[in-house]
Formats: structure tokens, C-alpha cells, sequence
């Protein structure tokens, strides 16, 4: 089984926020681990529920999160920002020294903004970090316009769902335009594969997004591509886009 990096999960931290689970549905770090651990998964990088869902806890998840990652070799960070809220900034750059967090997190659809609107505060301040951000899709096509101004800014735009994901890549102008294989839109049954045949699979990392791993993991695995394009998803594309992520392999 080729060893994976999973680039995109969330999990539960006891906020009234959480994601509601059930006998049928679970989100919790111990389950997530094993289930992943089971799959030769090798590390996974996670914001809470709460901090993506709602915006009135960030602050509080992500310190509650860079204390887990800390104890836990297994996990890893993404710090969540709001860029109506200072506060996230300038937490995030407190936290983007750590060497398990491995980039900022947006989610303008559930914290109530465009992106377009904040995209230039967002991509000039990761910019300067050096830090990747992972979007929630959300205005793709003028998104990745704008991120052509920022050459050192590394966007992954989450969820490969269709062409426009594709063509973002395709179009960007420094080949700086990611995309994971996380949700429910990969079960299109030629999305990653046409994917794969239009961009290559050196811009495509492979996330879960608390979906089954076994459900995710299979659509890669018996994917109609090559071993190579398989190993670049899976792992070898999140190692060379996060170098701290190497020693795990």
C-alpha cells in the first residue's frame, strides 16, 4: 500500500461548534488516527470543526490545536484566519514558526465573506510568511486570478470538484495553484483521472476531509493513472510542498 500524507481533515474539540456525530459518523482524534494509521496513512493535517464552522472560537482553537499537534507526532496544523479579525493574524504569525504548522486556513464560506473581497490581506500576509493557504472553494476562477500577483504564495484550492479547479491550475501564471482530492466531489467517476490528463499530478495532494478514509484512499488506489501519478498524490507532492513532512515517509 503506498504510504499517503493527508493534507485536509478536521476533527472535534468540544466546542458547542463541533460537527454532530453519531454511532454512524465519528470525528474524534482517536478514531481518526487509527482509522488512517490502518490505511498507511502517515500523518494528518487537521483544523477543528468549530474554528472552520463558526468564527467566534478561532483563537481558542487554534491554540487548542498547536497544544495537540505538539503531543502528538501524528498530527499536524493548519491555523485558521479570519481577515475580519486581527487577532487571527497575529496569531497565526506567532504560530507559522512552529515546525508542525503548515500553513493558513480560510473558510469565507461558513464565516460569512467573499473571498475576493479579503484575498489580497490574505495572500500579501501569507506572502510574507512563506506560509501555503487552503481554501474553501469560493469564487475560484477570480480567486486564482488575484493569486497571480502573489508568485511566493502557495494556494490549494480544496475539493477537486470539475474544470474549474482545473483550469485554475492550468491558467495559473506561476504554477503556484493546488488542488486536494478531500469531499464527497472526487467520487465523480473521471474527475480525477481527467484531472490527472489535463494538469499532470504534480499540483494534486490527497486529503480526506473526515470522509472515509477507505472511500477516499480507494478513489486514488484504483484512480486510472499510473503508479507514478498515484505516488505524487498520495505523498511525494505534500512532501515537497511541506518540507517537514519528509522525515514521516
Amino acid at each position: 500500500m503506498i504510504p499517503a500524507i493527508d493534507i485536509h481533515c478536521h476533527y472535534n474539540s468540544g466546542s458547542v461548534f463541533d460537527t454532530k456525530t453519531d454511532n454512524c459518523y465519528r470525528a474524534d482524534t482517536e478514531f481518526l488516527k487509527s482509522e488512517r494509521k490502518r490505511l498507511n496513512i502517515r500523518a494528518c493535517a487537521v483544523s477543528s470543526f468549530s474554528s472552520v464552522i463558526s468564527d467566534k472560537e478561532i483563537c481558542e482553537c487554534n491554540s487548542a490545536l498547536f497544544s495537540l499537534v505538539d503531543r502528538d507526532e501524528f498530527f499536524y496544523q493548519w491555523v485558521v484566519v479570519d481577515p475580519r479579525n486581527d487577532e487571527t493574524f497575529v496569531q497565526a504569525e506567532k504560530m507559522l514558526k512552529g515546525d508542525k504548522v503548515l500553513g493558513i486556513k480560510i473558510h469565507s464560506v461558513y464565516h460569512g465573506y467573499s473571498v475576493t473581497d479579503y484575498a489580497d490581506k490574505i495572500f500579501s500576509f501569507a506572502a510574507e510568511l512563506d506560509a501555503p493557504v487552503l481554501m474553501h472553494p469560493d469564487h475560484i476562477t477570480e480567486t486564482a486570478k488575484i493569486a497571480d500577483d502573489y508568485p511566493r504564495m502557495k494556494l490549494i484550492i480544496a475539493h477537486l470538484g470539475g474544470e474549474e479547479w482545473i483550469n485554475a491550475i492550468k491558467n495559473s501564471r506561476h504554477k503556484n495553484i493546488y488542488t486536494d482530492t478531500s469531499g464527497a466531489a472526487s467520487s465523480a467517476n473521471n474527475v480525477i483521472e481527467f484531472a490527472v490528463s489535463s494538469i499532470g499530478s504534480d499540483r494534486i495532494l490527497f486529503g480526506t476531509d473526515t470522509y472515509s478514509c477507505a472511500f477516499q484512499r480507494g478513489r486514488i488506489d484504483y484512480a486510472d493513472i499510473s503508479e507514478a501519478d498515484k505516488e505524487n498524490i498520495f505523498y511525494k507532492n505534500a512532501a515537497e510542498l511541506f518540507g517537514c513532512l519528509e522525515k514521516i515517509l
